[in-house]
């Protein structure tokens, strides 16, 4: 039968950015990514993907950045003064570290620069403004 909103699915899949280096795996979190489509739990495209398809079905589809983690936004680089951050944190550019959104969410906020006054932080997400390719096998439904 084939998948559509509302259902449950299990997808194991592999997901490869435009160099073909792969930036995440079902195989790396031991299970299959299980979610409901349409329930808005995963990027758009991969939910628009599954749709049609059945157990056993395979597919490869590619995502561009504005379906899956959005552009890149240049508005989302804050520099603050260093006094502003927690001196038992070790600062180093590309270093990650984990903040909370005035909206409540846990977002990366990684260390885009750094000298002896300010830290310059970006929060976008890290696939942010790259498109994603995905190879996908549709395990249950």
């Amino acid at each position: 039968m084939a998948i559509k909103d509302g259902d449950t699915v299990k997808i194991e899949y592999v997901g490869l950015l435009d160099d073909g280096s792969v930036f995440d795996a079902s195989e790396t979190h031991g299970q299959p990514l299980e979610f409901t489509v349409g329930s808005g739990n995963v990027i758009k495209g991969f939910d628009e993907a599954v749709k049609g398809l059945e157990v056993g079905d395979e597919r490869e589809f590619r995502i561009e950045a504005k379906d899956a983690y959005g552009e890149y936004n240049a508005a989302l680089k804050d520099t603050v003064s260093r006094d502003l951050v927690r001196s038992d944190m070790e600062m180093e550019v590309g270093k990650t570290f984990w903040v909370q959104s005035p909206h409540g969410q846990t977002i990366p906020a990684k260390i885009a620069d750094l000298t002896e006054e300010e830290v310059t932080f970006d929060l976008n997400h890290p696939l942010a403004g790259k498109a994603l390719t995905f190879k996908i096998i549709v395990v249950e439904a």
